[in-house]
């Protein structure tokens, strides 16, 4: 639904004043009664009338504000809470249906949650919180359940309450304690900020960071040496002819090898007899690696 121009919006400015008046103003809406509801939903619904989907909107503008004090703990302005909120009352009008028989209230309080939380997960960390319904649930829970078990304590939680925790909310203990790590860090620290202590200031967290990744040079290095193992193999391939190039390969050099019979029902003779050829095959490609190894030894240093 396009927001319409009478729907009062929230001060993109203005600090806690802008907030307070905004509050005041959205006071002055009159809470609608269920048949004046029901009608403005039904002039919606059924003929697009942007005027009532803003009275319906305007009417609940108050719910929004409550529910969104609800996540202040989170270190985000309640504006942009308000305004999330917003657009999530917005999209439970636009889909709500009055035939059902409930309020758009009852409704539209999920949508309304729903935008405010996504909100929270994004502003929260560049790398997602939380991709499963659990996993979001425990976000939005934490605090809470710390607060009933009298977790207070920084720093890493008791394993007796990472277990009820995780009991209750259908998470695993390590969901648990890896979302209270990153809770208790408050969002993303930057790998730019310089080092606590340290006197010149010059000094950043990534600096001191340590990589699981090889070294450039051994990648080199084995990507070199893969390179001429392959070429060497592919020229003392040159040695066997076709058909011991073809049993050798399909016997040693692929992901599915295949068997004796297939490959003597293929060539017409027995399985024995391609046993043979196999080892003789690989006799000779072993011999052909072993020169060829020997000659680039002996060839200068490029």
């Amino acid at each position: 639904m396009a927001q319409s121009k009478a729907v009062l919006s929230i001060p993109a400015s203005g600090g806690e004043a802008g907030l307070n008046r905004y509050l005041s103003e959205i006071k002055k809406f009159p809470i609608l009664a269920p048949e004046e509801e029901y009608m403005l939903a039904k002039r919606w619904r059924e003929h697009g009338d942007t005027d009532a989907a803003a009275k319906l909107v305007n009417s609940h503008l108050r719910l929004v504000a409550k529910i969104a004090m609800g996540y202040r703990g989170y270190g985000l302005p309640v504006s942009e809470l308000i305004s999330e909120g917003n657009i999530g009352l917005m999209q439970g009008v636009k889909k709500f249906e009055p035939d059902r028989g409930f309020r758009v209230a009852t409704y539209a309080m999920w949508w309304i949650r729903a935008s405010i939380q996504e909100f929270i997960l994004r502003s929260w960390s560049l790398v997602k919180m939380g991709t499963t319904a659990a996993q979001k649930k425990l976000f939005f829970n934490l605090r809470r359940m710390k607060n009933q078990i009298d977790a207070f304590e920084e720093g890493d939680l008791k394993p007796a309450d990472v277990t009820k925790i995780a009991t209750d909310l259908g998470v695993t203990e390590d969901e648990v304690v890896s979302m209270n790590r990153r809770m208790g860090m408050g969002g993303d620290t930057s790998l730019n900020a310089p080092l606590k202590g340290d006197e010149g200031g010059e000094s950043q967290w990534q600096d001191f960071l340590v990589s699981a990744d090889p070294l450039q040079d051994e990648v080199l290095a084995e990507s070199e040496e893969r390179r001429v193992r392959h070429d060497l193999l592919v020229s003392a391939m040159d040695a066997l002819n076709d058909r011991e190039r073809t049993i050798l390969t399909e016997r040693r050099l692929t992901d599915e090898p295949k068997t004796l019979e297939d490959l003597s029902q293929t060539f017409g003779v027995s399985r024995e007899r391609i046993r043979q050829i196999e080892v003789r095959a690989f006799e000779k490609l072993q011999a052909g690696l072993l020169r060829l190894a020997g000659e680039q030894r002996l060839l200068p240093a490029a």
